[in-house]
């Protein structure tokens, strides 16, 4: 898996706005930046909004070659054919959304802590997982307790599945992340919030390209 496959923007409406940004505007960045994972999170929008930014998303994603995920909502991941989608533990049951999407697009679980890990293992052909919270962080406020570096490199070790950490992970942590054997690491505001989406994903980028060349990875993704 290569440096750009490492980075997963998250998009937030709200903390784009903030930051004076669209949310096309911040994916068009981060994908001109090199992000090849952008999943669409919004937790508030109508199924009507939320279709119409898919379908704009989809447009830049697939200019660039990056994978669309739907968190959560499967009528919007099937209705604009997105690459695949992001469920929580409290979302509609894996085995349900893998017989609705088909065999041939991605489904990455969130879990959070070893137990949800074991659980998990029961699916044979889950993608990947996203490991939460590591850091505390007000995106993620349904999270029981922090993993820490710790915690997630005990779930590394559990799993022979691509994981992408995420919780509070910016540029000031990232390579202390990547040290735990993550795959690589999903963020929100540390893309959407900053004055320049471009800029700072391509500073994540070339962060895990850093670690790649101190710690050089044996990762193997299928997608």
């Amino acid at each position: 898996m290569s440096s750009r496959d490492k980075v997963y923007l998250v998009t937030d409406s709200s903390i784009s706005q903030r930051a004076g940004h669209t949310v096309p505007f911040v994916v068009e960045e981060a994908c001109r930046a090199g992000v090849r994972w952008v999943q669409l999170r919004e937790k508030t929008m109508s199924t009507r909004s939320f279709v119409e930014l898919g379908v704009t998303l989809k447009t830049i994603t697939q200019r660039y070659g990056a994978r669309l995920i739907v968190n959560d909502r499967i009528d919007v991941a099937l209705a604009i054919d997105a690459d695949g989608m992001h469920i929580g533990q409290d979302d509609m049951p894996y085995p349900m959304v893998r017989k609705l999407l088909g065999s041939d697009k991605i489904i990455g679980l969130s879990i959070n802590n070893m137990t949800e890990l074991l659980a998990s293992q029961t699916y044979a052909d889950i993608d990947y997982l996203g490991v939460a919270a590591i850091f505390a962080t007000p995106t993620k406020l349904d999270t029981i307790s922090e993993l820490g570096t710790l915690g997630l490199r005990e779930i590394c070790e559990q799993t022979d599945l691509p994981t992408f950490a995420i919780g509070g992970i910016n540029a000031t942590n990232l390579q202390s992340i990547m040290k735990t054997g993550v795959t690589g690491v999903a963020v929100v505001s540390a893309i959407c919030g900053q004055p320049s989406p471009y800029d700072a994903a391509r500073q994540l980028i070339q962060l895990t390209q850093s670690h790649e060349n101190i710690h050089p990875s044996s990762d193997d993704c299928r997608f």
